[in-house]
């Protein structure tokens, strides 16, 4: 339960401290006073979003600060999962600074914004005035359908089962629809890429060929001069076998040769010179054999050169095709299709695995969902009776109440499921939806009775009503006073109201007013002490300045 808010900042409340005890607590104040500002104040620490046009001082920081006695109910296992450290009077506080940043904190620990929703929506309901609106909703019918099933069924564990399976299913869904529609996309270049990859795989390239081959060619195409040259400077070095006196370089290093050797023993210069000459004579020798084998190999190649022409002409086409400068990046290109091939190939594979995951989910989903079908009809018939009975405590005697329940052929987020509130307010008159033929006051009611419904269901800690006795006046007031009261039995029950027959009815009273200081409105909200109560329900009674009257049936009311 809420022990403690405080409250720093906040539109018209610069600062204010309220302490609430269990039961039925009363908050009323005169129109404009400020009400409706507590209960954002409290959102806040629910979860809700906020912005910086909420702070009363544009310069500083906002802060709303909830604490709840939170020992009787089992949230130790919120705290684990989320590695947050337990207090049995735990400590949830919202900050908004004057650039609009917003920051939660669960025991003085960063959380984020869909943590705090988490823990606040097992701690405590804020039924608006806008909320009543949503009793025309299918979702929320089915919402309070379950909450009542959960009294007299246990169903709870597979219906949670089956909202954390459908979350997994449905993004499972999306990802199989996301790879399908990939694969879609792939399947259209799918031959262009095979087609890409068996043109260069057939080319069997080789890392550096088109250099290699360029030179052979090259070699091939200069045959006739490579070999004219060759066997000139062999004739050069060796001189030719039909000329007069062989004038070759090398006989004629041989011969001289012959000549320093005559005088080499007279002299080392000699010698040297002779020796020198010797190294020459060798290494000339050499290059002239090397020359002649060289020579010996060079021919022309017409079918080499040809098949050398076509290949070199194969990759400069394909180099020009993929935009490349080499046959390095050809092979890269290659390798690349090749992974592109294999991906589809394993694409196909992941939607296969995929769909049959799906299936399974969906095939468990539609068993959990029959579960959970079979509990909700098996409750209606009895919430029926108790809404409807509780209708009739509220002078609504003639009211009728159904749920009209259609099996749907596909998962929703809530199952297979949908069901409609029919009502009727008048006897003889048709059962038609909600919000065709219930009035502001009719659905108050109407609204209460579930409400009251639901928090025994739900075991909340916490519920807050804003004005849910819109509508109504006299002795309906008073009755619905009384169910609030009953509520407040079991659980803390917080209501704004403008009635003075509800107002009567809490076991704690605070009012909320407005004062002026140094020409400034700020919003206060104190508790109420057993006279100043009289004095407050008296000119709620009276619509202004106490009267005697108003003050008697006042003390009356309080009494009662």
């Amino acid at each position: 339960m809420l022990k403690h808010l405080s409250i720093q900042n906040y539109a018209l409340i610069e600062k204010v401290e309220i302490d609430f005890s269990n039961g039925l607590s009363i908050i009323t104040g005169e129109t404009g006073a400020g009400k409706s500002i507590l209960l954002g104040a409290l959102s806040l620490i629910a979860g809700e979003r906020a912005d910086a046009s909420t702070l009363q001082d544009k310069t500083s920081k906002c802060v709303v600060e909830g604490t709840f006695d939170i020992h009787k109910y089992s949230l130790k296992p919120f705290f684990v999962n989320h590695d947050l450290d337990y207090a049995d009077q735990t400590v949830i506080r919202r900050e908004i600074s004057p650039e609009g940043k917003s920051r939660a904190f669960i025991n003085d620990t960063p959380v984020t914004l869909a943590q705090l929703r988490e823990l606040s929506y097992s701690l405590i309901d804020i039924h608006s005035q806008h909320e009543t609106l949503t009793l025309n909703e299918a979702a929320y019918q089915l919402s309070v359908i379950d909450a009542f099933a959960l009294k007299s069924i246990s169903g709870k564990t597979a219906l949670e089962e089956y909202k954390s399976l459908y979350k997994k299913y449905k993004y499972a869904e999306g990802l199989l629809a996301d790879l399908q529609e990939k694969e879609r996309k792939s399947k259209l270049d799918i031959g262009y890429w095979q087609f890409q990859f068996d043109e260069l795989h057939r080319l069997n390239l080789k890392a550096q060929e088109e250099e290699k081959a360029e030179e052979e060619l090259k070699l091939l195409e200069n045959a006739e001069e490579i070999k004219s040259v060759l066997n000139k400077v062999a004739t050069t070095l060796n001189g030719s076998e039909n000329a007069m006196g062989n004038t070759g370089v090398l006989p004629m290093v041989s011969d001289s040769k012959a000549q320093l050797n005559f005088i080499s023993r007279l002299n080392a210069e000699y010698n040297e010179l002779l020796s020198r000459l010797s190294s020459v004579y060798i290494e000339l020798k050499d290059i002239a054999n090397e020359i002649e084998n060289l020579s010996e190999k060079v021919a022309f190649n017409p079918t080499r050169a040809q098949e050398l022409t076509e290949r070199l002409d194969a990759i400069y086409g394909l180099q020009e095709k993929h935009r490349l400068d080499s046959v390095e990046q050809l092979i890269a290109e290659k390798e690349n299709i090749e992974r592109r091939l294999k991906e589809n190939s394993s694409l196909e594979i992941e939607i296969n695995n995929l769909q049959k995951e799906v299936a399974q989910m969906q095939t468990k989903l539609f068993g959990l969902s029959k579960k959970i079908s079979a509990d909700r009809i098996k409750s209606i018939p009895k919430m029926q009776k108790e809404v409807s009975t509780l209708l009739s405590s509220l002078a609504m005697p003639n009211a009728q109440f159904r749920i009209e329940h259609i099996l749907l052929e596909t998962l929703t987020e809530q199952g297979i499921d949908k069901v409609k509130f029919l009502f009727s307010a008048n006897k003889g008159s048709d059962m038609k939806d909600i919000y065709k033929v219930a009035s502001g006051g009719e659905l108050s009611r109407l609204m209460l009775c579930i409400k009251s419904i639901m928090a025994q269901s739900t075991l909340l800690p916490t519920i807050v009503f804003d004005e849910i006795d819109t509508g109504v006046s006299g002795g309906v007031a008073d009755k619905m006073g009384e169910m609030i009261l009953d509520m407040g039995h079991f659980m803390q029950v917080i209501t704004i109201t403008h009635l003075p027959q509800i107002a009567s009815k809490g076991t704690s009273h605070f009012t909320v007013y407005k004062e002026e200081r140094a020409g400034k409105t700020f919003t206060q909200i104190r508790s109420l002490s057993k006279e100043e109560r009289i004095t407050e329900v008296a000119k709620m009674l009276s619509a202004g300045k106490p009267t005697e009257a108003s003050i008697k049936n006042a003390k009356e009311l309080l009494n009662h």
